[in-house]
């Protein structure tokens, strides 16, 4: 049975799409037929990340009701599919959000897994996908108001009935302070369920319109993806899992033991 995660975050500039982008070929790796949704449907990019353009169909014309959403279904890294939106104004004017359900719906027999990159905030836009969603992944970052921001998200989506699943802490720095992981559940209300380090070569790979962990495979980023997808694709994590292995100790694993200090 497929399983939905609303990829959210309170505010913009978390790095919400790019956690989508490098999770969704790492689960299609790990043998889950994955599929990644760019819901928003306004500020779309999840096809600029990806290095796609000029496609013919795009989830604008399926909310439309122009287009079928198989139409819509492009091939990704790794094995992973995507179904873009387009970045015309006139394209979202078109877009009826309400009609992203029934579009889930159709593809229950198609995949495993689906990850909806959510529109930031608290607009109609972003409301629906985390209503839609079987669970809701937050993406925060270690400052204040990127925190107080997720916490009004899990606040929203608790009171329209959805279940948020958990927290990816991303963008850490062994600067961010030594709050442990259970402080920071405890801050969050929700479980976290991993970390990802800030790391120079996301930027690089965004440059180069690719997710990093096919650019830079044996980067200390890449690596906390894999581990994070193996988790969500209910395996157990090893090293060697990852598309090339690291000889090193990982970014994660030293940040553990700064932040955690021995603490569950």
């Amino acid at each position: 049975m497929i399983r939905v995660y609303a990829i959210a975050s309170g505010k913009g500039g978390t790095g919400k799409t790019t956690v989508t982008a490098n999770l969704g070929p790492m689960l299609a790796r790990h043998g889950r037929r994955t599929c990644i949704l760019d819901a928003d449907t306004g500020m779309a990019n999840l096809a600029l990340i990806l290095g796609l353009e000029n496609l013919p169909v795009t989830l604008h014309e399926v909310l439309a009701g122009k287009a079928s959403i198989q139409d819509a279904i492009y091939d990704g890294p790794l094995g992973v599919k995507i179904i873009p939106s387009g970045l015309s104004l006139q394209g979202f004017q078109s877009a009826n959000p309400d009609r992203l359900k029934e579009v889930l719906q159709d593809l229950v027999d198609d995949f495993d897994i689906m990850l909806l990159d959510a529109p930031a905030g608290i607009s109609k836009d972003g409301v629906i996908p985390l209503a839609v969603a079987d669970e809701v992944l937050l993406i925060v970052n270690p400052e204040i108001s990127s925190i107080v921001d997720a916490i009004k998200t899990r606040t929203l989506t608790e009171m329209i009935g959805g279940h948020v699943a958990g927290a990816i802490m991303n963008r850490v720095t062994t600067n961010n302070g030594e709050m442990s992981r259970a402080q920071m559940q405890n801050l969050l209300g929700v479980r976290v369920i991993g970390f990802i380090p800030e790391d120079p070569y996301v930027r690089r790979s965004s440059a180069a319109r690719m997710p990093v962990v096919l650019k830079y495979p044996s980067s200390d980023a890449s690596q906390a993806f894999s581990r994070i997808s193996a988790g969500l694709a209910g395996i157990e994590y090893q090293a060697e899992e990852a598309v090339a292995n690291a000889s090193r100790e990982g970014f994660v694993d030293r940040l553990a033991r700064v932040l955690f200090r021995g603490k569950t």
